[in-house]
């Protein structure tokens, strides 16, 4: 592993930075959201020119508000805790796990994910003693159950390491695993649905707020001084999340409820609704022919998730399968934000989304738009066809005389034809090209062995001559009777 040089150039020990980043995982997004709690609740009592008896209890109150734990003040529990905040913690956590996890060994990654859950368990248990501390002087605030406290600050944190950790490695271990290939395209296309099903919600509910402008500045009127007019815009952004969610409940054709109030796509029953403006978007009686048009956003939402899954393309059972994972993907992830984004809020009573109709309603929608997206978009592979093989029985062939071999039955020998040259200006209708004539058989004669008369000989009257390698120099001496001997000549 490589260690990065310090500013006096000697390398920092890997045990230094694995403990600091397990240590920034463990409590970095924990602490810099006690840090803006406090901010924000100094500010409010330094504005209500009130003393700090109650900040400790109050910081620790909004630390677990943030986690989905519901907060219980004179008697009046609060369970509609905003989504906006718990969003942040958890993209937070998921910023530092996956900065933390350079890796995908087994062991760095499970000390990375108990970092990121047992720091804000050690932190919420921190906050549940400054509570029960400060119950015993504030009559009026009670302290939260534990078990629920911290159930909920442990399944924020897990998510947010799931999603960290899933970013670095989670394509790696779902393409070694024997689970199907495309599945990482399914958690992509439900990524993409739920997005564009909030999104477009969301721009739904800023379209209704500027239709009913005039509710929205009655709502803001409750109060006259600007500290008042800042915190109602403030409570509103916090809250926007939530009204989406229920927004995007009406647009797949579900209920979405504040007390006895209920809004769906096809009908409105009016009620008491808490005095935050950003309620001011939920619709009135009589309904509009407008709200039906919510079905258009359940409908894009669809495509732009069908879109995804015919990125690749697969056979058409493949392809309806990861259609159907990322829906049912999608639906998880919006009943998830509809039990989040609901509860009781005092008097009023229940607020939420119909979870019976909600989760289905979102499956439906995604698997049957996104399904005929994936069609008409290509993602579906065609399928080839493979010519039969025909096992035909072997039959005598003919001799070939050509090749001295034996030629299959049903070839036929491709006939030759002279190169004919035609003038330009000739019609080609008019060319008439006539095959060259087969040559005639040609018939192998038997060769018969004719014989060859005897030629007379001729005597010469000297002999042959004999065979070079039977030559003896010694037969060329002539010897002289006087003594004298003569090589190569003749005598005298």
């Amino acid at each position: 592993m490589h260690n990065p040089p310090q500013p006096g150039g000697t390398p920092r020990p890997v045990g230094t930075r694995q403990a600091r980043d397990l240590l920034r995982v463990a409590f970095g997004p924990s602490l810099v959201a006690v840090v803006v709690i406090a901010a924000v609740v100094l500010l409010q009592l330094l504005i209500a020119n009130s003393d700090m008896t109650g900040a400790p209890g109050a910081i620790a109150s909004m630390w677990l508000g943030v986690h989905l734990v519901p907060v219980s003040i004179a008697g009046s529990a609060l369970g509609v805790m905003p989504l906006l905040p718990v969003l942040i913690m958890i993209y937070g956590t998921a910023r530092t796990t996956a900065s933390a996890t350079v890796s995908s060994s087994w062991f760095v990654t499970r000390w990375v994910v108990a970092s990121a859950l047992g720091g804000p368990v050690l932190v919420a248990a921190i906050c549940l003693a400054v509570i029960h501390d400060a119950a015993s002087v504030l009559t009026d605030l009670q302290t939260p159950d534990a078990l629920l406290a911290f159930g909920s600050v442990f399944t924020v944190h897990l998510i947010g390491a799931l999603l960290g950790v899933g970013s670095r490695v989670g394509r790696r271990l779902l393409v070694a695993s024997p689970l199907p290939k495309w599945l990482p395209d399914a958690f992509r296309a439900a990524a993409a649905g739920v997005i564009a099903l909030m999104g477009l919600s969301g721009a739904i509910v800023a379209g209704s707020l500027v239709v009913h402008w005039s509710t929205m500045h009655e709502l803001y009127s409750i109060t006259d001084s600007m500290f008042g007019h800042l915190s109602l815009t403030v409570l509103s952004v916090l809250y926007l999340p939530n009204v989406m969610v229920g927004a995007a409940a009406v647009a797949v054709g579900s209920s979405a409820h504040v007390g006895l109030a209920t809004f769906s796509s096809f009908t409105v029953f009016g009620g008491d609704i808490p005095a935050l403006p950003v309620l001011a978007a939920v619709p009135t009686p009589p309904l509009g022919p407008a709200w039906v048009a919510l079905m258009i956003v359940a409908a894009a939402s669809a495509v732009a998730l069908g879109q995804q899954c015919a990125r690749h393309r697969l056979p058409l059972w493949s392809a309806l399968a990861k259609v159907a994972v990322a829906a049912l993907i999608a639906a998880a992830v919006m009943v998830l934000l509809g039990v989040a984004g609901g509860g009781e809020l005092g008097n009023f009573g229940d607020v939420g989304v119909d979870q019976a109709t909600f989760g289905p309603a979102v499956f439906l929608w995604f698997a049957g738009i996104g399904a005929l997206t994936v069609v008409m978009s290509g993602g579906v592979q065609p399928r080839v066809r493979r010519p039969k093989v025909v096992a035909t029985a072997d039959l005598p062939g003919e001799e070939d005389p050509d090749t001295d071999g034996v030629v299959p039955p049903g070839e036929e020998q491709a006939e030759s034809f002279d190169s004919v040259e035609v003038p330009a200006d000739t019609p080609a209708d008019t060319v008439v090209v006539e095959p060259e004539p087969e040559p005639a058989p040609v018939v192998d004669e038997p060769v018969v062995d004719e014989p060859v008369a005897d030629e007379p000989v001729v005597d010469t009257g000297s002999e042959p001559a004999p065979p070079v390698d039977d030559l003896d120099p010694e037969d060329h001496f002539i010897v002289d009777p006087d003594g004298g001997d003569h090589r190569g000549g003749s005598a005298g």
